[in-house]
């Protein structure tokens, strides 16, 4: 990492950070969602820059070290950002093709606006359990019921909430979720010991969550029901809405379950889109290409292209629903790769001057007891994920400045991976500049700050386990534990 012995103190390793959040708290302010647009990368590039001023000028740490720390981090994500690529496209042809529109008209039918939140919240839980991904939980039956969600009334940031609540309780505790799998191999905890320990601090949290949509979900004033009915009579009006186009989700949901790689599911979900698009929308196929002179074969294949790679916004009787069935694509899905290219470049940079090991070095001198070690483990895993923008390395780092603590305290390590994912996995869709937090407001087209509120379980979860540890339930020591 350093070249030199000498590490930053605590004060000069702030700068950056600092630099950082102000310059973004400005930017938000100026721009408001617009900041993605440019602002908020150029915030990013200049903390960088500072970080490897203050690490080459008065540290002694080399260019070369920054520039491949850095080269690292973005190799690191390059899986993330074809990821990200992949959803615009399915969450385009999909919107086209009539998929999100069907499960939109079925589900203001079947789904009672006062229970709508509690069901997306159990309804992404159920799914994100069986798929272990939230990122795939969102990108498609999340896109569905921001769908519903908005016919029937609700703000944007309440739905977001439920559903992103949701699906990371799911990403928390399904055996098949890569960070769930990644926590308890790093702190060396068995797989289903490590997904029944954080039962104790999950159910409570995702509890509170569905007690408080379920209180806003009845008292708030949902939209008449004449209203709900206009938004199914234009959907039925602009696309062919069969029971057929079901196939699509379900196909690509059994390979999320047969744990195919997310790259294969998500290329091969946009293609399954794109064929039903063909078979079932021709005339949003011929609207798409009017004008143009071609052949039905030579129409068919540019519609298809433009529906994955490009926005596209088709007309309808109601404004509101315009903007909901209006798509990115691939296209729409750069402003947040850029993000995340500079944000791995400000983690990078930390990484490589130091400034990250000196920081985390005071989470580790305040942890004197029980409670103080479980809230450092909670701040030092927020502070990773806000500082190297990544929830994987948030999980690994936390691990590995923790672990010998937990052990010399004499504390299982089964408490450690649990109070790990209590304050990485969940709190990473918080983050605007986080990979999670960057990709679902893309996705769901809301922005992480106005979001955030509304996530009741990601909120909680770290809380719960700081109070929990207040309480010492089901905590013990190596010499008294047990297998309960």
């Amino acid at each position: 990492m350093k070249d030199h012995g000498r590490a930053p103190s605590i004060i000069v390793s702030l700068i950056p950070l600092v630099t950082l959040v102000a310059s973004l708290f400005v930017t938000i302010r100026l721009f408001g969602s617009d900041a993605l647009s440019g602002g908020s990368q150029i915030c990013l590039l200049v903390a960088s820059g500072l970080c490897a001023f203050i690490g080459m000028a008065f540290y002694g740490v080399r260019w070369q070290t920054f520039e491949d720390t850095i080269v690292s981090n973005i190799a690191g994500t390059s899986p993330a950002l074809i990821i990200l690529l992949l959803v615009g496209a399915l969450s385009s042809v999909w919107m086209l093709s009539g998929v999100v529109p069907t499960l939109i008209y079925y589900g203001l039918q079947i789904i009672h606006p006062r229970f709508f939140l509690v069901s997306a919240c159990v309804i992404c839980a159920v799914v994100s359990v069986l798929t272990g991904s939230s990122w795939s939980t969102v990108a498609t039956i999340g896109i569905a019921l921001m769908g519903i969600g908005k016919a029937q009334g609700f703000s944007d940031g309440w739905i977001a909430g439920a559903i992103i609540s949701g699906a990371y309780f799911g990403d928390k505790n399904s055996p098949l979720s890569d960070t769930t799998v990644l926590a308890s191999s790093v702190t060396g905890v068995p797989l289903f010991t490590h997904i029944q320990y954080m039962m104790y601090t999950t159910v409570p949290s995702f509890l509170i969550a569905l007690a408080v949509f379920a209180i806003y979900g009845i008292t708030m004033h949902s939209a008449e029901p004449a209203t709900i009915s206009m938004y199914t009579e234009v959907l039925a009006d602009r696309f062919h809405i069969t029971l057929w186009l079901l196939l699509v989700p379900i196909l690509t949901g059994l390979m999320i379950a047969r744990r195919l790689p997310a790259i294969i599911t998500l290329f091969l979900g946009a293609l399954l889109g794109a064929v039903f698009m063909v078979i079932f929308q021709p005339e949003i196929i011929a609207e798409m290409t009017a004008g143009d002179g071609l052949s039905h074969a030579m129409a068919t294949f540019k519609a298809t292209l433009v529906a994955l790679y490009d926005g596209t916004s088709l007309p309808t009787a109601n404004a509101e629903l315009t903007e909901l069935i209006s798509t990115r694509g691939m296209t729409g899905m750069m402003g947040t790769v850029w993000l995340i290219l500079c944000a791995m470049c400000f983690g990078g940079a930390m990484t490589a001057a130091g400034m990250l090991d000196s920081i985390t070095r005071l989470f580790l001198r305040v942890s004197r007891n029980l409670v103080s070690m479980v809230t450092a483990t909670v701040g030092c895993g927020l502070f990773v994920n806000i500082t190297t923008s990544d929830q994987y390395m948030s999980i690994i780092l936390t691990s590995n400045i923790f672990r010998d603590m937990y052990r010399q305290k004499g504390y299982e390590p089964r408490l450690l991976s649990r109070t790990t994912e209590d304050a990485v996995t969940v709190t990473s869709v918080l983050i605007p500049w986080n990979t999670c937090g960057l990709t679902q407001a893309t996705v769901l087209g809301v922005p992480t700050l106005t979001y955030l509120p509304y996530c009741v379980f990601n909120i909680a979860s770290p809380l719960m386990s700081i109070i929990v540890a207040a309480t010492g339930y089901k905590i013990f020591h190596r010499s008294t534990a047990t297998d309960e």
